[in-house]
């Protein structure tokens, strides 16, 4: 993995699920909105002084949110942080830098 580079998109894992749902509830406080369904289908990460993952989130039948999340260098101890994030995507939206 390349310093600073996005890696290409791949599909959602447990580590990818269990960090979207550790930023659910910021997301839900920012929209004011409770999200029954929050599934992780994609992602992308990033090194940077820390990590930030780019994360594709399933929020209905054909609605998706995308993620920006920072998790920072072990050593600082802090939780993972919801940076960004975009709604009114689609399945075929790209997962892109935002």
């Amino acid at each position: 993995m390349m310093c600073g580079a996005p890696t290409a998109s791949q599909p959602a894992t447990a580590e990818t699920q269990a960090i979207a749902d550790q930023v659910k509830p910021q997301l839900e406080e920012r929209e004011n909105k409770k999200y029954a369904t929050f599934k992780a289908v994609e992602f992308r990460s990033q090194v940077v002084a820390g990590m930030n993952y780019f994360i594709k989130v399933q929020v209905d039948d054909d609605e998706f949110v995308h993620l920006r999340v920072f998790r920072s260098l072990p050593h600082e101890n802090k939780p993972v942080a919801l940076s960004s994030y975009q709604t009114h995507k689609a399945r075929h939206d790209e997962l892109a830098y935002f």
